[in-house]
């Protein structure tokens, strides 16, 4: 980066923090932390803060001499105010036209930012949204042409734009991940498309931001910004089979998954399960979360998932099981949590 670039950046940080510390300081405790629009970790993100203060900053500035206006022309004697016609259309007509137009035309140059690539290729990412779950695809992506095929997070090389191209398989959703980008509505048999850009490796929380229905408060996921190499490693772990169990309570777990039926419903490459309704556990347990946001993932909370989901998160499409013996129940949640 040069000297000049450099004080462009620390310019407009100063600036963006001057801007929080003043006009925006009820949402001091919203800057913080894995999901939060006001602690960017990518440029688009960081640009959208911009946009958001700069929006902020000029309405406040225009409603304060707006209203400082009108009430200076309510109390003031016509003899003092001359010319307060002239006043009036200038700045309460001319001056906020102005001005909200020239912030709109800001607004469009940054939207179209938001869509630029750099002429970089971008990584292609699909999400489905359901209810109460998000189907995560990578198409040919690596060795070979198959769809990889995950649930609840997003693993994306840091520096690298993604297009995310989204739909919904049931009803309306919307994707977001604050602090890596905007919203985009996920709508079924449409689909939409944004770019995320990951420039601080880590996780960030995404979240559903359209209202979907009794769980929609229980429907966020994880994006996972990796360094490029650790990406690709990451890549090439997850398009492996499951792993064989270690030990008889592992295989005894797998047996009694797939003795179930659970396998009608859900996949684990490397076993007979091959189900498509449900999400892809054949790396489960290298998952933050389980539920889509809404448990640790631990084997005490995968057997008090499997047993009592409907108790957990009512609605959702995952049926509980209570019929399993407690043996069963523990060693298919220790066969799961070994799958990594």
């Amino acid at each position: 980066m040069d000297r000049r670039s450099g004080r462009s950046e620390g310019c407009r940080r100063n600036w963006r923090g001057a801007a929080l510390a003043g006009g925006m300081g009820l949402l001091a405790a919203c800057e913080q932390g894995p999901q939060s629009a006001l602690h960017p970790a990518g440029s688009n993100a960081e640009a959208i803060l911009d946009l958001t203060l700069l929006l902020v900053a000029g309405g406040g500035v225009i409603f304060l001499f707006v209203m400082a206006l009108a009430g200076y022309a309510v109390i003031a004697r016509p003899e003092r105010f001359p010319g307060s016609r002239a006043w009036i259309i200038g700045g309460g007509i001319v001056f906020p036209i102005v001005t909200l137009t020239a912030l709109q035309v800001y607004e469009f140059a940054v939207a179209r930012q938001l869509s630029d690539t750099g002429g970089v290729e971008p990584l292609r990412i699909e999400v489905t949204g359901h209810m109460w779950w998000w189907e995560v695809r990578y198409p040919g992506v690596g060795e070979g042409d198959e769809v990889l095929r995950t649930a609840n997070r997003l693993v994306i090389p840091a520096g690298r734009p993604v297009e995310v191209v989204v739909t919904a398989a049931d009803v309306i959703h919307s994707f977001w991940v604050p602090s890596l980008g905007g919203k985009m509505d996920m709508i079924p048999g449409h689909e939409n498309r944004l770019i995320l850009v990951g420039e601080r490796p880590g996780t960030y929380r995404g979240q559903c931001a359209e209202y979907c229905g009794a769980q929609h408060a229980l429907m966020a996921f994880d994006v996972v910004v990796e360094p490029p190499e650790r990406f690709e490693d990451w890549l090439a772990a997850e398009r492996r089979p499951a792993a064989e169990p270690d030990g008889p309570q592992q295989a005894a777990g797998r047996d009694a998954f797939l003795r179930a039926g659970c396998g009608a419903c859900h996949t684990v490459r490397g076993t007979p399960a091959n189900g498509a309704a449900g999400p892809d556990l054949t790396h489960v347990g290298g998952r933050g979360a389980l539920a889509a946001g809404t448990l640790p993932n631990t084997p005490e909370a995968l057997a008090g998932w499997i047993a009592g989901a409907q108790h957990i998160k009512p609605e959702n499409r995952m049926p509980s099981f209570p019929i399993l013996g407690g043996d069963d129940l523990h060693a298919i949640a220790v066969w799961l949590e070994s799958l990594k």
